[in-house]
């Protein structure tokens, strides 16, 4: 699998859980800490429930991180690729997300301890895809925050409408496409989620699962950029 449609798949996933979790855990981000501080100040201001949940989700976010970090180092000095077990790592959670969604779902209270525990599993899988991002795929565009990506997709498509003729227009032509694919797969896992959960509530995390597993099955460890 080359690490271009490696991404795509992650960025799918990223859009469709993110999506799963503000629905089904009252505006709860599992991979956008941005989110999270904008929807706690709302939740503070109006009174609704999911306080608990919000405030606990960034310092887990971080610690997971962190330990993911560090395992990507351990696999390092025993000259192991990494990608691969925090991949499997990552479909681990998610399929712990699934299973807590759906036994304890819906969830009326998000500050209940199965709903608190559930987001942590949503939580906790998505640091592990932002981890591999920032450690594993550093020359892929990031597959869980889209600003970025929009901001690169337009200053690329400005340059080449502006100087087509740019030595560098390969290079961009390139990255643009990249890009915009991760964009493209991300927005169609959020419509897909919503949908499904529309449909079938907590089971469509079934199908992120399945995304995730194709991904950690794929080989590579050995392909180049």
């Amino acid at each position: 699998m080359k690490y271009s449609n490696l991404a795509a798949l992650l960025s799918f996933n990223g859009g469709f859980v993110d999506t799963a979790g503000f629905l089904g855990l009252q505006g709860l981000f599992t991979s956008h800490v941005t989110g999270n501080f904008v929807t706690l100040g709302a939740t503070l201001v109006f009174g609704t429930r999911g306080v608990t949940a919000k405030v606990l989700a960034l310092p887990e976010f971080i610690v997971v991180v962190a330990l993911a970090s560090l395992a990507a180092v351990a696999f390092a000095k025993r000259g192991r690729a990494a990608l691969r077990p925090l991949l499997v790592g990552e479909v681990t959670l998610l399929i712990a997300f699934f299973a807590l969604a759906v036994a304890f779902g819906p969830f009326p209270d998000s500050d209940a301890p199965a709903a608190v525990l559930t987001g942590f599993a949503g939580v906790a899988a998505m640091a592990v895809q932002n981890a591999v991002q920032r450690s594993q795929l550093t020359r892929m565009p990031p597959t869980t925050v889209m600003t970025s990506n929009t901001v690169q997709v337009v200053l690329d498509a400005v340059d080449l409408l502006r100087a087509p003729e740019l030595d560098r227009a390969g290079q961009l032509h390139a990255r643009f496409g990249r890009t915009l694919t991760i964009i493209l797969f991300f927005a169609a896992g959020c419509a897909a989620s919503a949908l499904l959960y529309a449909w079938i509530g907590f089971w469509n995390l079934a199908l992120p699962v399945a995304v995730g597993a194709v991904s950690a099955m794929g080989r590579t460890d050995t392909e180049p950029f």
